[in-house]
């Protein structure tokens, strides 16, 4: 048989092209692993994480591949989510700041006691990043690549028995979801007790605790309404919110080529911060409705009655307010910034 010189390059076109010689630039090129404590069922992951993981896999035209791990699946603790992006044992983390007390202290701001408003975790989380931007970036974040801060919906009380006024949490053994939620509940009398959400269901069944402060959203996977069926919520205001992060090993961002890392920028910061923090917060209304299916008692604390709450937690404001002042920062000056930019988002 003879081969023409044609023949001869289209076979050996086939050959390249099955070996992957020549094969188009979209190639993968960069494998980022992206670390954080909940189930992949979960909301955080299956609508927030997932899909800005995919959109910069997409917008890289496959050149970022992003593995996920969910559930702490490469090891430690949720308190050892920011080191391990800092020390690069994953590329990406989520986690509640919180779960760092007092290590990233201005974010502490948006979880002081009602500081959310009725109009949500768009307006605070929008708020939260501008905040970043002017005050943590270059401060104490500036050991991480910041992809995205948000808060979720009203935080709120879940218990066993019914909790309509502040007394009647004394004696109670309340999961806090941070350390000023904590010292909220320590001055009401109750005791609290911190752990990471993964625990509070186990904690609930085993009656190890009374009750737990979370948003509806996070109550459904944790059922928390098969658990405990009472629900304390406020009106106009919530009694808190947690502050999340989603963040970058540095060094691995400052490897990536430009359009790469444009990539990555193009679809984090402002505008993904407040997707995420309105996308958990949508969450909270079948639950609720699903709660209040199941026959539990839904309390709804109004009017005057939120202003006891509020009164009673005037001296947490305080104490953060001095623990800020001794760390040489302005408390009050954050606390009027973060209202005023609340109630301007909020319009």
């Amino acid at each position: 048989m003879t081969l023409t010189r044609k023949s001869f390059l289209g076979m050996a076109g086939a050959a390249a092209m099955a070996m992957g010689i020549g094969a188009p630039a979209s190639a993968q090129e960069v494998t980022l692993s992206l670390h954080q404590f909940l189930p992949a069922q979960a909301n955080v992951p299956k609508l927030v994480l997932d899909v800005w993981a995919d959109k910069v896999e997409t917008a890289s035209d496959g050149r970022i591949k992003i593995d996920r791990y969910p559930a702490m699946q490469l090891g430690g603790r949720p308190p050892e989510l920011m080191d391990q992006a800092i020390d690069g044992v994953a590329d990406i983390i989520w986690t509640v700041v919180g779960y760092t007390p007092g290590r990233y202290p201005t974010t502490e701001v948006f979880e002081l006691p009602f500081m959310m408003t009725d109009s949500g975790a768009g307006p605070v989380s929008r708020a939260y990043w501008e905040m970043f931007e002017t005050h943590m970036k270059d401060g104490e974040f500036k050991d991480l690549k910041i992809l995205g801060t948000w808060v979720h919906g009203p935080g709120m009380i879940h218990a066993n028995k019914p909790v309509n006024t502040p007394a009647d949490l004394e004696g109670m053994k309340i999961r806090g979801g941070s350390r000023l939620v904590n010292s909220y509940l320590d001055s009401l009398g109750a005791t609290p007790v911190g752990m990471p959400v993964p625990a509070v269901s186990e904690a609930l069944s085993k009656g190890v605790i009374d009750g737990t402060t979370i948003p509806w959203e996070v109550a459904a996977s944790l059922k928390v309404p098969e658990l405990v069926s009472n629900h304390t919520e406020f009106e106009g205001s919530a009694l808190y919110t947690l502050t999340f992060v989603l963040a970058m090993n540095k060094p691995k961002f400052d490897s990536l080529p430009a359009d790469l890392q444009k990539v990555i920028d193009d679809n984090s910061g402002l505008e993904f911060s407040v997707f995420a923090g309105t996308t958990q917060e949508s969450v909270d209304a079948p639950v609720r409705a699903s709660s209040l299916e199941r026959g539990n008692n839904i309390i709804t604390v109004s009017g005057d009655g939120v202003d006891a709450w509020r009164k009673a937690a005037e001296p947490v404001y305080a104490e953060w307010i001095a623990d800020m002042d001794s760390k040489g920062i302005d408390g009050q000056a954050l606390i009027d910034e973060a209202r005023a930019l609340i109630e301007k988002h909020s319009n």
